[in-house]
């Protein structure tokens, strides 16, 4: 007996669900022909890959082993196939994209509304997270990084460069006074990123070209994994907080944050967009990522006049509805 490819399929999708309800679901068919592709493709490989019980479903050793080696294969497929048909069909398909929460809520979701008008027989799933998502074992096609990329085998567009900001509360300031100097910095309460293991050192651009970035050991007495949180929590007068400025624009426009220690240069974070390795860029991921440099710009939406002027996603929601 041979496998058959949509055998393979429906296996990489059954792992990634871990139920073959919600492969069922997925892939709009029904649970006894996914249950089907299943030992079908047990037959064919002579293996048991899932071990089944009224509750559970279970993949084996040879379940996990297969599924490293196959899902690269399988994706290169497609994407071989799309790069082929992109000449004689529209982009369709389904596009999975992940990126942290609130760059996701606060600018990518309405720049993906858009690019959903413009190719209506493409399917798109999105999935917002501020955890560090893998793009490959979780089935998605490109993904927003934002911040210092750590190595990988993953492909990176650099979309822009956003500056970081020393801010807190008119109230927190007239309480509490402001730090005149990066030394007086590490005395105050502050406001701290729990998604990334060095984020009590906070740091700044060395004024001496050469010189090593300068740090500052910060003990923050709150600690958060969401910027929009971290935000917040600075308006309600908690501490200073140290936030990329497409998180803090809108405030700092509204007032109710400040920045502090404006001539220090916290080390910027970078924006990217990213995809797994392959020799073919599908055309799904291709033009997505071209809509999004597009409408984000270098320097980016946020930090332009008429942005900082009538505020951060107004202006990137007119920048995405605008021709071209």
């Amino acid at each position: 007996m041979k496998w058959r490819f949509d055998d393979l399929v429906t296996f990489l999708d059954v792992m990634e669900t871990g139920s073959i309800t919600m492969t069922a679901a997925r892939l709009n068919l029904s649970k006894s022909v996914v249950s089907k592709r299943i030992t079908d493709l047990e037959a064919a490989l002579g293996t048991q890959l899932f071990q089944r019980s009224p509750r559970k479903l279970l993949a084996s050793d040879n379940a996990r082993a297969f599924v490293e080696r196959v899902r690269p294969l399988v994706r290169e497929i497609i994407e071989a196939a799309d790069t082929v048909g992109e000449r004689y069909s529209a982009i369709r398909g389904t596009l999975r994209i992940t990126a942290p929460m609130t760059f996701g809520t606060f600018y990518l979701s309405r720049l993906i509304a858009d690019f959903a008008r413009q190719y209506p027989d493409l399917e798109i799933a999105v999935e917002l997270d501020d955890r560090m998502v893998d793009l490959v074992k979780g089935g998605f096609d490109t993904g927003i990084r934002i911040g210092i990329l750590k190595d990988s085998s993953l492909i990176a567009r650099k979309l822009c460069t956003d500056p970081r900001v020393i801010c807190c509360s008119p109230a927190f300031a007239a309480a509490n006074g402001l730090p005149q100097n990066l030394g007086e910095l590490g005395s105050y309460a502050c406001i701290d990123y729990s998604n990334v293991n060095t984020s009590q050192l906070w740091q700044f651009e060395n004024p001496a070209a050469s010189g090593e970035p300068i740090s500052v050991a910060m003990h923050g007495r709150i600690v958060a994994n969401n910027g929009e949180a971290m935000r917040d929590m600075a308006i309600a007068g908690l501490g200073l907080v140290l936030l990329p400025m497409f998180i803090a624009a809108e405030a700092l426009r509204r007032g109710t944050l400040i920045k502090v220690l404006p001539e220090a240069r916290p080390l910027p974070y970078r924006i990217y967009a990213v995809y797994p390795p392959t020799r073919h860029v599908s055309a799904k991921v291709r033009a997505f990522i071209d809509h999004v440099a597009r409408h984000i710009g270098d320097p980016p939406i946020w930090q332009m006049p008429d942005a900082l002027q009538s505020g951060g996603r107004e202006a990137m929601e007119s920048r995405a509805e605008s021709p071209g």
